[in-house]
């Protein structure tokens, strides 16, 4: 999979790839207000978090970004949600 994406940042360029993860997280914000205003789009908010990871995993490769630095900030703000929760952390 890394290698399809590592082509596509190739094929249309950085740019147009930063670009398009603005907009497949803007069209997963669409989706998810659509939601709140009662409408049953479950499919369609699947379909938007999958195009969002999909992104996410290029933006990572496009700013080198070490996926043990991504987790060491996951760690900390489910620690901090947990104490603001009251809750023993796990993490």
């Amino acid at each position: 999979m890394n290698e399809i994406l590592k082509k596509a940042i190739e094929t249309w360029g950085k740019d147009a790839q930063l670009d398009m993860v603005i907009e497949e997280m803007s069209e997963l914000t669409k989706e998810i207000c659509k939601h709140k205003r009662g409408k049953s789009n479950r499919a369609e908010i699947i379909e938007e978090i999958a195009d969002v990871e999909i992104m996410i995993e290029q933006l990572i490769i496009m700013l080198e970004i070490d996926e043990g630095e991504i987790g060491l900030f996951k760690r900390e703000k489910i620690n901090r949600l947990a104490d603001r929760l009251g809750i023993e952390r796990t993490v």
